[in-house]
Order: structure tokens, then C-alpha cells, then sequence
């Protein structure tokens, strides 16, 4: 159960890049297709930032959530749709690329061909390869105290209410 808490956060947030970028992907029929070199400069900085971590697991991972789901609709057909899921993973393996390579459109839409050059250039000096290493650390802490802060702050919305009812002589 540990290892899949663990891979939905990164689940998640491949499934909303891969959803984000169908728009922009959509968005960029109509304007100008980002040029091969700023794709490659993407792609560059993805695997920098080893951004495929966040969807190594989404293809077996999709295929549990599917198979959950119609477990769910049809009990009766447990055992078949365990015994199939392997196969359906394997016959689906490295469909996950399809992420990345959205990742990649993204950016590039993002950002024009010399920006993303100016960005591979900064991620290979000193302050880019530290920015790698330690933000992940720093967004894990910003969300602990984002988490702390929120539970505290609705301890305090919670009082206020309970006082806001109490000045009705209602108790809560």
C-alpha cells in the first residue's frame, strides 16, 4: 500500500502534465510548431531535471486503476482481469514516452528556442545542477509547511465559527 501512496502524487501529476499539454499541443496546430532544437533543448532539460520519474510507473499504474474499476463494475470477473493486467501493462509498455514527449511540446511552447538553450546552459552550471538537487527538497518542505499552516489555519476558521454560533446560542 506504501509504494502505491507513493506513486499516486507522481501519477497524478503526470496525468495532469499529459492533460495540460493536450491543449497546448491542440493550441500549437494554429501557431507556429516549435522547432526540432527547441524540442531537443526541452527534452534536454526534462532528463536534467529527471522529470521522467514522475511517469516511469504510469503506464502499470493505469492499467491497476483501470482494473480496479471494472473490478468494480463486475466482481465476477476478478480473477480474468488479474491474471490479464500483466499482459495488458506489457502490450503497453513505453506508451509513459507519450508524456514526455508532450512534457517536451510543452515547454517549447513555453519558452522560445534561445530561452531553453539560456536554460540547458544554467542547469549545467554550478547554480542549475545545486537548483536540481535541492529544489525537489524545498518544494517537500514548502508543502509540509503549506500542509501545517492549512491545518492550523482551520483550527482557526473552525473557533471562529464556533464563536460566530455561540453569539446565536447555538453550541457547536
Amino acid at each position: 500500500m506504501k509504494s502505491v501512496l507513493k506513486f499516486l502524487p507522481a501519477a497524478t501529476l503526470a496525468v495532469g502534465l499529459a492533460l495540460s499539454a493536450v491543449p497546448a499541443m491542440a493550441q500549437q496546430a494554429a501557431a507556429p510548431k516549435a522547432s526540432p532544437a527547441a524540442i531537443a533543448s526541452a527534452k534536454e532539460i526534462l532528463s536534467m531535471k529527471n522529470a521522467t520519474a514522475m511517469y516511469a510507473n504510469a503506464v502499470p499504474g493505469m492499467v491497476e486503476k483501470v482494473k480496479a474499476t471494472l473490478i468494480g463494475q463486475n466482481l465476477n470477473y476478478q480473477k480474468d482481469l488479474n491474471e490479464l493486467a500483466p499482459v495488458v501493462a506489457q502490450q503497453l509498455a513505453g506508451r509513459e514516452k507519450e508524456i514526455g514527449e508532450g512534457m517536451a511540446q510543452a515547454y517549447a511552447a513555453q519558452f522560445s528556442e534561445q530561452e531553453l538553450k539560456d536554460l540547458v546552459t544554467f542547469y549545467k552550471s554550478p547554480l542549475g545542477k545545486k537548483l536540481i538537487e535541492a529544489e525537489p527538497r524545498a518544494i517537500d518542505q514548502s508543502m509540509r509547511v503549506m500542509n501545517s499552516w492549512a491545518q492550523s489555519f482551520s483550527e482557526t476558521i473552525a473557533s471562529a465559527f464556533r464563536a460566530e454560533m455561540k453569539k446565536r446560542g447555538k453550541e457547536m
